[in-house]
């Protein structure tokens, strides 16, 4: 196993990309702390399925875009594992709107879920990584970061800034041994998209682009985060690797 010994952190766990990065990290060896908003249910039935694994499990309420939410995150995982070695940023939110019709709120709300809730976790982790002289931080961002999307501008922003961000943090923490990199997925089919009204329309869309004409699941996302986890990756820092099935190119 690749990660056997390891303690994992990874936002926005209860479903979708979070879920299965949790559940892989899992697999590989690492005890694992998740967090939800609202998917109470969710959570606790995925922690149970790892605690069936063997590993440890911790689901915790939070916002993200709350400092001390994330501070108290933090602490809680510290106190139950004594250690932390991988954080994976993945809770976000999109919230759509073209510019001319987007509201304040609109903005503000996809700004600091997407892009400031990164940086609360990644400030309470850091310190951490830097004085143990090592860990591996995984930040989900998105295709759409790297080339916008119509009546996208707030996540699209969000997206890209946690791609700065990512390459910045590598070069603050590479002299430590932290290895930082970013995931960017094409479309994944989550939850949230078998609920859309649009669904067809969008996986059509997607298809049209697509190199490999599949939609993404979210364990293709997840057997990535875990190998960026592992010390398979720990000459990979800085870097943004695209999960897509070819829409990018």
């Amino acid at each position: 196993m690749l990660l056997e010994g390891k303690n994992a952190l990874v936002t926005g766990g209860s479903q979708g990309i979070g879920a299965a990065a949790a559940l892989e990290l899992a697999r590989e060896g690492a005890d694992i702390c998740l967090t939800y908003r609202k998917h109470e249910a969710e959570a606790m039935k995925y922690a149970a399925e790892i605690e069936q694994m063997g590993r440890k499990a911790l689901a915790l309420q939070c916002d993200i875009a709350v400092f001390a939410d994330a501070e108290r995150v933090v602490k809680s995982a510290m106190e139950a594992f004594g250690s932390l070695d991988i954080l994976v940023n993945n809770a976000g939110m999109n919230w759509d709107g073209v510019s001319w019709k987007m509201s304040e709120e609109q903005w503000d709300r996809v700004l600091e879920v997407n892009l400031k809730g990164y940086f609360n976790f990644t400030r309470q982790v850091a310190p951490l990584f830097k004085d143990q002289k090592h860990g591996k931080i995984i930040n989900i961002t998105s295709i759409n970061g790297l080339r916008g999307k119509f009546g996208q501008t707030n996540y699209s922003a969000s997206k890209a800034g946690i791609i700065g961000y990512t390459k910045a943090l590598a070069k603050e923490l590479g002299a430590f041994g932290v290895n930082v990199n970013a995931v960017a997925p094409g479309l994944i089919e989550t939850a949230m998209l078998k609920e859309s009204e649009a669904r067809d329309k969008i996986i059509d869309l997607a298809m049209g682009e697509s190199a490999l004409k599949r939609v993404g699941q979210p364990e293709d996302l997840a057997n990535l985060v875990a190998f960026l986890a592992s010390d398979k990756a720990r000459h990979i820092t800085g870097e943004v690797i695209k999960v897509d099935g070819g829409q990018y190119i």
